[in-house]
């Protein structure tokens, strides 16, 4: 039986090579390898066993040839044909069977994208759990969204960071890594930290996979099911989801420009006692807004007189320069435990995070952390130090931030023009928070925007206790497209 010429060898010159005999059995199929082309033996025969069960012509259930029948029937060697099938089992073309062999696996029926039409019919926390799945919804506007395009992102360093782990060969390709983290990067952390009057030892500095695990770590070592806890309100989501589900009584303290309401702050603390407040100082998602120098000495008064201890999350940090007033330069660690991340600035895909805190929680997180997941990347954490290091990086942060502060100003004006009132003007950082001036169904516009393949960030999902709220969260990155403008104006007639 003949088949089509596979697609790896598409090229005129050696079309006439690329076919496949294949004659079934029991026990498989036959194959063959072209030695006029130039294409790897084992991408050759991988590419023969997949195109032909993606055609039918090997079955469901079909046994292959043993690795040292197909070796002999191709003329290469066993290690290659072992390659070959490892490549399609990881892919989940065949399975193995120990002392049977290898069989083309039960894949299924193809699964079928949700429409549009679906997804708009979804309530509005389950369009935005479609949304995070990696971008893969089929949205055309992510306006909404919690992160920035990937061309925005430093796709050169990460390059750079991958080549120098490469080439630095070592235990440390194999290892677990330290529990604290990768030493050299946490001096490096030192050094930035201590830019911005935060003093810190490396020991003070716990690596984490992220913003996301250092903000578990912390939750889980201060606080316990049933304790009172502070937090922005609005908020990030997944805080307030997380902070929930750990069993914890959760307050909202309303945000205003200059940060938290410092009088509602005052009350919940005399009324309730909570054991920690969660905040972000700077660049506030999603309302990105930042503390004033007098609103963060005022926090920091209240959290002494209630002796309560403060998570610092500044993941966004980086995207200010000069950066806002942040508590633990204020406090020099005593009652702040500040949290910080890789993702914003270089790359999500990393997940290089930290904690700097004082030596004795700093202790008690190290345990945690090994109590949880063992040791954090160090390959990781080696490209972190690689690319923040190499002098292009700092070059690739003033764009971003020149970047970042053009798309606020025209973002914002688009917004005004289209009939929303803003909560605050960012002149950094990603978010702005806005409303529509008119009264409106939020439920219907999140709706509707979504059945124009536009993502709307509705105010709810941020609220700490999920109340209805007339705000939206925007990405500025994301959100100088002529297609949201006009709906945002339909709404506002």
């Amino acid at each position: 039986m003949t088949l089509k010429p596979l697609h790896l060898y598409s090229s005129s010159e050696n079309a006439a090579n690329c076919y496949v005999t294949m004659t079934n059995t029991i026990f498989g199929s036959t194959f063959s390898i072209d030695r006029s082309i130039k294409v790897a033996r084992v991408a050759q025969l991988e590419a023969q066993i997949r195109d032909s069960i993606d055609l039918h012509q090997l079955a469901e259930g079909v046994r292959l040839p043993s690795v040292r029948a197909l070796a002999k029937q191709c003329g290469v060697s066993t290690a290659t044909v072992v390659d070959a099938y490892d490549r399609l089992l990881a892919a989940g073309y065949i399975d193995a069977r120990l002392g049977s062999g290898h069989f083309v696996a039960h894949r299924g029926a193809p699964r079928v994208a949700a429409s549009l039409g679906a997804l708009a019919e979804l309530p509005i926390d389950s369009v935005q759990a479609f949304m995070r799945a990696y971008d893969q919804a089929p949205f055309e506007i992510h306006a909404g969204c919690g992160w920035l395009p990937e061309h925005w992102l430093d796709e050169e360093g990460v390059k750079f960071g991958l080549r120098a782990v490469s080439h630095s060969a070592g235990a440390h390709l194999v290892r677990y890594g330290n529990p604290h983290g990768y030493l050299p990067l946490r001096q490096r952390i030192q050094i930035q930290l201590g830019a911005r009057g935060i003093d810190a030892s490396p020991e003070q500095i716990v690596l984490t996979a992220g913003a996301s695990q250092a903000l578990t770590l912390a939750m889980r070592l201060l606080l316990k099911p049933g304790d009172a806890v502070l937090c922005d309100d609005p908020c990030y989501s997944n805080l307030v989801s997380s902070l929930m589900q750990y069993g914890l009584q959760v307050l909202g303290v309303p945000r205003l420009p200059s940060g938290p309401d410092l009088d509602a702050l005052d009350r919940l603390c005399a009324a309730h006692r909570p054991k920690a407040f969660f905040t972000n100082t700077t660049l506030h998602n999603p309302t990105g807004t930042s503390y004033t120098l007098a609103c963060a000495h005022r926090v920091l008064q209240i959290m002494e007189q209630h002796d309560i201890l403060i998570v610092e999350d500044e993941i966004f940090a980086d995207l200010q320069d000069p950066p806002a007033p942040n508590l633990a330069s204020l406090d020099q660690l005593r009652r702040v435990l500040h949290i910080q991340s890789f993702s914003k600035s270089i790359s999500p895909s990393l997940r290089v995070g930290y904690i700097a805190c004082s030596p004795a929680l700093a202790e008690g997180l190290v345990r945690l952390k090994v109590l949880t997941g063992l040791t954090t990347s160090e390959l990781s954490e080696r490209m972190v130090l690689a690319i923040i290091t190499e002098g292009r990086h700092r070059k690739h942060l003033v764009r971003l931030r020149k970047r970042l502060a053009l798309a606020q100003e025209t973002v914002g004006a688009r917004l005004t023009a289209s009939g929303l009132r803003l909560f605050h003007q960012p002149s950094a950082g990603i978010f702005i928070w806005a409303r529509f001036v008119r009264d409106v169904d939020f439920d219907a516009v999140t709706r509707q925007a979504a059945e124009q393949g536009i993502v709307l960030g509705q105010g709810q999902l941020y609220s700490v206790n999920q109340a209805p709220t007339p705000w939206f969260r925007f990405n500025v990155a994301r959100s100088d497209e002529d297609n949201l403008y006009r709906f945002l104006e339909s709404v506002s007639g």
